[in-house]
């Protein structure tokens, strides 16, 4: 009886690995497509992902494509061996690229994708996730409402690295452009802002000989 059980228990937990690791993969999926501002269901996602997803490949500091899958990578560890995913997709015909974002929130950590035109410079889309900011507060930054005010905004101006400021509503900043944060998620929206900063200064070499 004892040996049946342990079978059973050992066969159930293999397969609950496989749901596991399909809804892992099938959630990236969504947040890459969101980031080119296309929403899907999880059982939709990877034949959507297949469609628009042309390429999908890693980087080195210098921008120059490097060993490794981009999609099975976790962000958090590229990022740490200095490795940084793109994903290329095609929109009605154009080229998007599409960037990992890694931070950290007020109570855990951030993450997301952004993705800009085939100028490398003006954001099509974005998509942003948290562990564990509060409700109705920092958490915000996973809605459509706030992911959408980073369209068309630069990241260069002229030729410099600028990113895109997140500013308290009603403020504004000279030099670069900039949306709104949350309101009462103030440090939420700034550690926003370092990410987006941190994380896409890493993909300047790369952008930048994309476009010459």
């Amino acid at each position: 009886m004892v040996v049946a059980v342990a079978v059973v228990l050992a066969f159930t937990s293999e397969s609950l690995k496989s749901f596991q690791k399909e809804n892992e993969e099938n959630d990236k999926r969504q947040q890459i497509l969101r980031s080119i501002n296309v929403r899907v269901s999880a059982k939709e996602a990877k034949a959507k992902y297949n469609e628009l997803i042309k390429e999908a490949f890693l980087i080195s500091e210098q921008g120059e494509r490097t060993e490794g899958d981009a999609f099975a990578e976790d962000v958090v560890k590229a990022f740490a061996r200095k490795v940084y995913p793109v994903f290329v997709a095609s929109v009605d015909g154009q080229t998007k690229y599409i960037m990992a974002l890694s931070g950290s929130g007020l109570w855990g950590s951030l993450w997301g994708y952004i993705s800009v035109n085939d100028d490398c410079n003006t954001v099509f889309g974005a998509d942003f996730g948290h562990a564990s900011e509060t409700p109705g507060l920092g958490a915000e930054i996973a809605a459509a409402t706030f992911s959408n005010r980073f369209i068309n905004k630069r990241l260069f101006s002229n030729g410099t690295f600028k990113s895109v400021a997140i500013v308290k509503p009603g403020n504004s900043v000279d030099g670069q452009d900039y949306v709104d944060g949350i309101s009462g998620g103030t440090i939420t929206s700034q550690k926003v802002g370092l990410m987006l900063f941190g994380s896409l200064k890493e993909y300047t070499k790369f952008l930048t000989s994309q476009n010459k």
